[in-house]
């Protein structure tokens, strides 16, 4: 079976667990598996994504080489999971230091969008409070769009928002 039709086979936990950990058994597989992701063909590369999130967590090393073009290409992500699996790997990564600035935009822009997912939101939110300790000119810009959702923000944005601002309030 090839890895598309494993990965379209079935969406669910033990479908991303099962191949997560193939693919850990052959890291020689995570190209491919990466060449899925960067399609941006829903829902194969939302599924691609979720695996390759999975297998980034235990084996870092999978996407050091990758960081920078993961972050080139997040904003051209159609699929909030995509998204939300692409900066959940980028906020546990050394961020790029080259085309820093496109992905700060990007993740301004999508943590002001009212539209935007809280989860999405969060990553932006996590993503940008390490920018900001490179950059702590963007720290005020940052606290300001926190503070102005905060009043209408799900728990979750809350939470988290709450942790930055006490974060950034120390530097």
């Amino acid at each position: 079976m090839s890895l598309e039709a494993a990965l379209l086979r079935e969406h669910s936990r033990s479908n991303t667990d099962f191949l997560t950990n193939y693919i850990l058994r052959n890291p020689e597989m995570f190209e491919e598996l990466w060449i899925i992701l960067l399609k941006n063909e829903d829902p194969l590369s939302r599924k691609a994504a979720w695996v390759a999130d999975y297998c980034a967590e235990i084996r870092p090393d999978l996407i050091v080489e990758r960081v920078e073009e993961l972050a080139q290409k997040v904003s051209t992500f159609k699929s909030d999971g995509l998204k939300r699996h692409a900066l959940r790997m980028l906020s546990r990564t050394t961020l790029p230091v080259q085309n820093l600035g496109y992905l700060i935009d990007v993740c301004f822009k999508w943590l002001e969008n009212k539209s935007e997912t809280v989860a999405v939101k969060v990553y932006c939110m996590l993503i940008l409070s390490e920018v900001c300790k490179q950059l702590p000119e963007l720290t005020n810009e940052l606290l300001d769009i926190i503070n102005i959702q905060m009043p209408e923000a799900t728990p979750g944005f809350k939470t988290c928002g709450k942790k930055i601002i006490k974060q950034l309030s120390k530097t």
